[in-house]
């Protein structure tokens, strides 16, 4: 389990789908009117708005919730959300970057920083540990989406810089800077992407033993409880036995 975008990986892990689920839905939701607000309310006109609306739509957000986030943004009485980026080290050295949407710097900050000291880590600089990523887009289709060899085809059309396939689904990545082009090139061709989001993938990974894996996935629950913590991404690498005797 390599990490990166732990959405997914904490609704199956916790088994509590629809309280993660309403989580989740909240957190898109500040995305979506986040985006609506700093362009045009209408996805052909806002990139950001249209890959946001897309990350929602993959998760089964209601489209009545997807509109009034968006009628949000009009709103004069709406909170003002800032963009903060958070870096540190977790549990066994691991790098992580925390994404948040926040109307309270301080609030933030404050939270973010204990969540590392309770789990052994420390929150550093910004820049201590983003030069260890790249920041590069990701479209993800399910395997039933066509052969290795058509979605290649297609990701190459498209502008993409790299596809990798297996079982369960072919993984398109591209720069961030042309994530939206490439995505609705994709689309065109491949249908609906079942997810596209910007992420930080690691440039090498942090092998964690049972202990300080277990301590990062508490680090990584009391992350994704705090309703201003939107992504949260780190290089850490757990082999699928010890998270067996995590899950068991």
């Amino acid at each position: 389990m390599a990490g990166h975008s732990q959405f997914k990986n904490i609704m199956h892990r916790k088994g509590r789908q629809d309280a993660v689920r309403a989580k989740l839905f909240s957190k898109l939701a500040r995305e979506i009117t986040v985006a609506a607000k700093a362009g045009l309310p209408d996805v052909n006109m806002n990139a950001r708005l249209r890959l946001a609306v897309q990350a929602a739509k993959a998760q089964s957000m209601p489209k009545d919730n997807i509109e009034r986030a968006i009628k949000k943004a009009a709103g004069a009485d709406g909170e003002n959300y800032e963009e903060v980026r958070y870096e540190g080290y977790g549990p066994g050295g691991v790098a992580i970057i925390v994404e948040a949407l926040t109307d309270n710097r301080n609030r933030t900050a404050s939270a973010v920083r204990s969540y590392f000291t309770k789990s052994g880590g420390a929150l550093g600089e910004t820049g201590s540990v983003a030069f260890m990523f790249n920041r590069v887009g990701e479209i993800v289709y399910p395997a039933k989406a066509g052969s290795a060899d058509d979605v290649l085809e297609a990701a190459i059309e498209a502008g993409a810089d790299d596809v990798q396939s297996d079982e369960e689904n072919h993984v398109v990545t591209c720069s961030f800077e042309d994530l939206n082009e490439v995505s609705k090139a994709l689309e065109a061709a491949l249908g609906e992407a079942e997810s596209t989001k910007v992420v930080w993938r690691p440039t090498t990974t942090t092998a964690l033993d049972e202990e300080k894996a277990a301590s990062l996935m508490k680090l990584l629950d009391a992350m994704d409880e705090d309703d201003d913590v939107q992504n949260v991404h780190g290089n850490y690498e757990i082999s699928e036995e010890i998270m067996a005797k995590l899950e068991g």
